[in-house]
């Protein structure tokens, strides 16, 4: 049995998620049976391709090194969050998001793709990456998500309003190659959803443009949003700020028991869990829930915290 994992965040959540792979290394007693990382995901900011998720800041090219090495060296690939739909042919030729392409490009690391004028790119500048289509694309009608598995990519990332229609996810030809978001904190059936891409995605091109220019300003959110009206039911929205405990109530959400007593027996083996936004201890308890055993949850939290605090990504004072 493999049950293989996503995780959320090489860079923000940099240090949890490689004390947590060390921790599956060691005290593989922990865990439920099977669990594997399949990749951990995310973007180095200030990456204009990246979507889904906005992220500021900036990260120097002896850090990007650093994690890679520090992930591929665990047998670990990166798979770069590439999902922003406001690109055009002119954010093709990024310095910054080549860098990084060039940097990873050793046959391990992979691309999330929404774009089909970023997928084209990077097929073409940068074949040796495996290709995830996104569940950004919002495909929900069967017959387009089976011709989805049917295509040229690595993975395809099911949308989670399909996490419980069984007779869609029963005909996929190929489940092994599907990917299924088990923790999502939006609200089922959003009607915003695809919006709150757009506003992400043109937000983060902004950003980026704007720390590229140097000017040792701060970037005007405030304004961006002013500027933009339209989306002002996605950027008031809170969904984002859900626990897992908030979650559970949702009908797009699905159990650790709805995995391994009916998802892997179904032939699906590939499991997402969201996070990038998420703080620390929010995020550890997702980590918590998803794939340690029950009874071995409270120890295995102490052990990841004093980890975290001996390295410092926790600090009591």
């Amino acid at each position: 049995m493999r049950v293989r994992f996503h995780l959320p965040d090489f860079t923000r959540h940099f240090r949890l998620n490689v004390t947590f792979a060390e921790m599956l290394k060691r005290r593989p007693e922990f865990f439920r049976e099977g669990v594997e990382i399949a990749s951990v995901y995310g973007a180095f900011p200030p990456s204009m391709w990246n979507g889904g998720r906005f992220q500021e800041g900036i990260c120097e090219e002896g850090f990007i090194k650093q994690v890679i090495s520090t992930f591929n060296n665990r047998n670990i690939p990166l798979r770069f969050t590439f999902t922003n739909p406001m690109l055009t042919e002119e954010h093709l030729s990024d310095p910054f998001c080549n860098m990084v392409m060039q940097l990873a490009d050793n046959g391990m690391n992979e691309a999330i793709v929404m774009s089909p004028l970023l997928e084209d790119y990077i097929r073409k500048n940068y074949p040796g990456y495996k290709l995830t289509s996104s569940t950004c694309k919002r495909i929900t009608d069967p017959e387009a998500l089976y011709s989805e598995v049917g295509s040229d990519y690595h993975i395809v990332v099911i949308d989670y309003d399909l996490n419980h229609d069984m007779e869609t996810l029963e005909k996929i030809p190929d489940k092994k190659k599907c990917e299924i978001l088990v923790n999502a904190c939006c609200n089922p059936g959003c009607k915003y959803r695809s919006d709150h891409y757009r506003y992400i995605g043109e937000e983060q091109i902004l950003y980026a443009q704007h720390v590229s220019r140097r000017t040792g300003k701060p970037f005007d959110f405030a304004g961006y949003e002013e500027a933009h009206p339209e989306y002002r039911p996605v950027y008031e929205c809170k969904c984002m700020e859900r626990t897992v405990f908030d979650i559970k109530g949702l009908k797009n959400f699905i159990s650790p028991e709805d995995i391994w007593e009916k998802y892997v027996p179904m032939g699906f083996e590939q499991f997402k869990i969201e996070g990038r936004s998420l703080g620390l201890f929010s995020l550890i308890e997702h980590y918590m829930y998803y794939m340690i055993k029950p009874e071995r949850r409270d120890e295995a939290r102490l052990t990841l915290l004093r980890q975290l605090e001996n390295n410092g990504t926790v600090q009591i004072r």
